[in-house]
């Protein structure tokens, strides 16, 4: 079974995706910035633009029934290679303990304001039983 989660992001629906797809057990979280999306503002600094997206992605995956904690694959893109070291410190806070497989690419962003974008692939935890 498949569902969409959306955040109300005005990109989501200016370019045609969404902010997560549920299929099955599996959840995966597009690419996310640090917009606070209910205000569609984002902040200067990259460590709070990190901290932002991982509130994001917590959100929606909570959306689809999932956590932080299950998440098995994470990819960060970054306009500046200098910029990632400086968001360790919030990284290891969300997954140092999860240790999911990660990649670091440098690449453009579609806006200059945005530091970072994050991609995370879950797989929801079976029910306790």
């Amino acid at each position: 079974m498949r569902s969409t989660i959306s955040s109300g992001s005005s990109f989501e629906r200016e370019i045609g995706y969404s902010r997560a797809v549920v299929d099955g057990d599996w959840v995966f979280v597009s690419g996310t910035t640090g917009f606070d999306y209910s205000t569609m503002t984002i902040s200067e600094s990259v460590v709070e633009q990190v901290e932002q997206s991982m509130r994001n992605i917590a959100q929606a995956l909570a959306e689809a029934g999932s956590r932080i904690e299950d998440v098995v694959r994470v990819r960060y893109i970054l306009p500046r290679v200098e910029d990632f070291e400086p968001c360790w410190p919030v990284l290891r806070k969300y997954f140092g303990e999860v240790r999911p497989a990660a990649t670091m690419i440098a690449a453009g962003l579609t806006d200059p304001r945005m530091k970072i974008e994050i991609e995370v692939t879950a797989r929801k935890a079976a029910p306790a039983t």
